[in-house]
């Protein structure tokens, strides 16, 4: 989301004394360069779509916090400044390199369901329910897996303690951000929803009306909330007056008497809260020309379905093609490993996924076999059986994709040691369940509507259904490459699963066709997620390239954005560079410790 420029160095300055000292006065504001998306220099990096949250990082950085440590920081301030995005009401995926150890691991803090949660939660008579009726209630609510991953990273590579690390957002919180065109037309998009919720009204539509462009947007009750977790701990959430807050307004949702929108209850209960644990597990990994590319395992399908992608366009020379080559080779990739992630990924937890054998080499040749230079496939495409891979092979029917909230929120972070961070969070649709809990200052996901309503297509296995204490599929894709056991780059990107198609297209784009990073985010994108038809945004759409990929037999329809990433590079000289979006969602902003030269 896009602040004025003039915030920036003034709020870095403050978090950096908040940071080293403990004091609550702002110091004397100065002069600010432009919001960049792009920046180099030494020290460290942050990239985010927000210029606010980007300057806490690096002020955690510049007081001699790591990676770790900023991300957090970095996180708590899109809580505010994103609150439709991200925030403690959701979850996330947190990648981490360790330079002194070489190792890349993971946190999975994604949301949960409750644990009476059955395949036909979204069902009634039979039949799913309308995804807006799951959408905006509590039925869609699962358990917020945010803060604790902050305490899991923390606990495991952090150096600063959250109450620290939080003061500089429960500050902005308390005394406001500008607010800018981007923030105004996302509550506007959720206007109607938000009036149904007297608690979200009050917060988000001051006085009745739409938060004016300019204007300075104040959230005490979240600073207060922030003050809370800062004192006690991120278990506060779990246990205690907000748990209890929280189970409330999912189980008896604070609607407005006079709204006419249907409502459905959750199921969610405080002992599923103190359930909840994060994941500390292995990320996925392929051999990707020369470079070991990580990802995020299951549950989420975003390490899987990029590596397979990958594997099969590995076999073919990218930089060599024509533009129109390159994306239909991309497009077909996609499709392809959307089929099998389909069929195959899911909560490990509660089915066997097949994850070694939908990243192998093998597989990824048997299926890509399947692509022609001079014709598409068509969609839905049925799914590949990565235990048993014969070559230009399908096994059962095909299944379409089914729908994924599209609106989430990645920050990519690098420290002076070499530390990296990739974390994407979200709250899932825009605006989230649209319920904002009572004096909390923070809306609810509706996470839980990742899961298949029912299953995609019938008598096909969908590893999708809900479950108790299941974890959605998800499509974030936090990736970190390595060339020779050190970080060289780090990408992720909002967008539901479109997400996939954005990470492996940046990829593709600097790695392959050798754009720099700021150029491969801000390169028109294509999405195939074995669908009828490819999303295109507008400059593909209208561009030359479209009729020359129809005649190969691609279809397409418009999308007028995906995705928002940002990502860092490790350059030869030792620099980090930040990059964000020029542009997408207002553009973003990349910020370093100490710039020095240029890109």
């Amino acid at each position: 989301m896009h602040r004025p420029a003039a915030r920036a160095l003034p709020l870095l300055a403050l978090v950096g004394a908040l940071l080293s000292t403990g004091a609550t006065a702002p110091p004397s504001p100065s002069a600010a360069p432009a919001k960049v998306p792009v920046a180099v220099g030494y020290g460290g990096a942050v990239a985010s779509v927000d210029a606010d949250a980007s300057a806490v990082g690096i002020a955690v950085l510049r007081s001699g916090g790591n990676a770790v440590d900023a991300a957090v920081a970095t996180a708590a301030a899109l809580g505010v400044t994103e609150p439709y995005s991200a925030g403690i009401g959701g979850g996330g995926y947190f990648v981490h390199y360790d330079a002194s150890s070489g190792r890349v691991q993971t946190i999975d803090g994604r949301e949960t369901a409750p644990a009476t949660a059955t395949a036909s939660l979204f069902q009634e008579d039979g039949l799913p329910i309308p995804f807006e009726e799951g959408q905006t209630s509590g039925r869609g609510v699962g358990v917020p897996g945010t803060p604790a991953t902050w305490k899991s990273a923390l606990d495991a590579w952090g150096t600063r303690p959250l109450d620290r690390l939080l003061k500089p957002a429960e500050k902005l919180a308390r005394e406001g951000f500008t607010v800018d065109s981007t923030f105004r037309a996302q509550t506007a998009a959720n206007e109607a929803r938000f009036r149904d919720f007297p608690a979200t009204s009050k917060l988000f539509l001051p006085g009745g009306a739409l938060p004016v462009v300019g204007s300075t947007f104040k959230n005490p009750d979240l600073a207060a909330t922030y003050a809370e977790l800062g004192r006690k701990g991120a278990g506060a959430l779990y246990r205690g007056p907000i748990a209890e807050d929280i189970v409330r307004a999912v189980r008896k949702p604070p609607v407005d008497p006079a709204a006419t929108r249907t409502v459905r209850s959750g199921d969610l209960t405080t002992g599923d809260l103190r359930a909840y644990a994060t994941k500390r597990q292995a990320p996925t990994r392929v051999g990707y020309r020369g470079l070991d590319v990580y990802g995020m395992a299951p549950s989420s399908s975003g390490g899987t379905t990029v590596g397979e992608a990958l594997n099969i366009l590995e076999r073919t020379d990218l930089g060599s093609l024509s533009e129109a080559q390159y994306l239909h080779r991309f497009i077909e990739a996609s499709r392809i490993s959307f089929a099998d992630r389909g069929r195959w990924v899911g909560d490990p937890a509660a089915q066997d996924v097949p994850t070694r054998e939908l990243l192998s080499q093998r597989f990824a040749d048997a299926r890509g076999c399947l692509i022609s230079p001079d014709r598409a496939l068509t969609s839905p495409l049925a799914p590949g059986d990565p235990r048993r891979p014969e070559p230009c092979a399908t096994t059962g029917r095909a299944a379409p994709t089914t729908y994924e909230g599209e609106n989430t929120t990645h920050l990519t972070v690098a420290d002076r040691w070499g530390d990296v961070v990739s974390y994407t969070l979200t709250i899932e649709s825009t605006g989230g369940s649209a319920i904002t809990v009572p004096g909390r200052g923070f809306l609810l996901n509706n996470e839980l509507t990742d899961f298949s309503f029912a299953p995609a297509a019938a008598g096909v296995p969908d590893p999708n259904l809900p479950g108790p204490g299941k974890r959605p599929r998800s499509s974030m894709s936090p990736t970190i490459v390595l060339e020779d056991g050190r970080p060289v780059l780090a990408v992720g990107s909002p967008g539901g699963a479109t997400i996939i198609t954005t990470v492996l297209q940046t990829l593709t784009g600097h790695l392959d066709r050798g754009l720099p990073l700021v150029d491969a985010i801000a390169a028109p994108r294509a999405s195939q997620r074995n669908q009828a038809t490819t999303e295109l945004e507008p400059g593909l759409w209208n561009s030359p390239l479209r009729a020359e990929l129809e005649a190969l037999g691609q279809g397409f329809r418009q999308n007028p954005e995906i995705g928002a990433a940002t990502g860092i590079q490790r350059l030869p000289d030792g620099r980090w560079l930040a990059a964000a979006e020029k542009s997408r969602r207002g553009g973003g902003s990349a910020m370093v410790v100490h710039p020095r030269g240029n890109p």
